[in-house]
């Protein structure tokens, strides 16, 4: 559908990388996407970044992270790295594809829309290596790395202020911003965590099941409590309840 605004030397090469940090063992539910990456991208060299390959790890706020077992919020930043570094494709470990991303490779670089308003890394992009959108992102938290004490800021907003910088407009609806693809949300994110519900269409690539690893036990729980109200009340209920 979008071929001819696609640069027509952009390659992004087979890797998938995806990270892993506090050395325990890969859930199932894990282990079930990893399997749908094998399945579907059966070419691509699959690579996993943990403690023992990221050499990034002294910068002062991802030890900060590790310390206190922030891994999503250390690896929001570690993904942008060795996507700049090496180039090729990043999940997070709750992405499960379901085609083929070989006909994304083309574009320089590809990011997804969250909602209407927000981009998030985490559930799949893509670029080749040193792609100029990737080291605004990491230029994103310039500001991070220098606090003290430390403040993490979720991914989504610090990446979507890095695209809006370079001429994102943040609507939801695909376009292209420095030869790179933004697509709507049905393409990488057709799950709504809220509600429980499964937007699946023709242009679906894959899934972010939202397993927020990040949350506490407790606040996972409660979101999956609260799915019910929400398809039948709304996204907004519990806060307009307590209005």
């Amino acid at each position: 559908m979008y071929d001819q605004q696609k640069g027509s030397c952009a390659m992004i090469p087979k890797k998938i990388h995806y990270c892993w940090y506090g050395g325990a063992p890969l859930p199932a539910k894990a282990r079930r996407c990893m399997k749908s990456w094998e399945k579907y991208c059966p070419d691509y060299e699959i690579i996993q970044w943990n403690e023992q390959n990221t050499e990034i790890l002294q910068i002062p706020y991802l030890q900060w992270c590790r310390k206190h077992k922030k891994y999503a919020f250390l690896s929001d930043y570690v993904r942008l790295f060795v996507i700049e570094a090496y180039g090729g494709i990043y999940f997070d470990t709750d992405v499960e594809i379901i085609r083929s991303f070989d006909p994304l490779l083309s574009w320089s670089a590809f990011f997804g829309f969250e909602t209407d308003h927000l981009i998030n890394t985490g559930i799949g992009f893509g670029a080749e290596a040193h792609h100029p959108l990737i080291s605004q992102m990491l230029d994103e938290y310039q500001e991070i790395l220098q606090q003290n004490p430390f403040q993490v800021i979720g991914c989504p907003h610090l990446n979507t202020g890095a695209l809006l910088k370079c001429g994102l407009r943040a609507t939801g609806q695909f376009q292209t911003i420095g030869g790179a693809a933004v697509f709507p949300a049905e393409y990488f994110n057709p799950f709504d965590p809220a509600t429980g519900h499964l937007h699946l269409t023709t242009k679906t690539y894959s899934i972010h099941w939202y397993n927020a690893s990040w949350m506490s036990t407790a606040k996972q729980l409660r979101n999956r409590v609260g799915r019910p109200f929400h398809r039948l009340f709304g996204k907004d209920y519990f806060r307009k309840a307590g209005d």
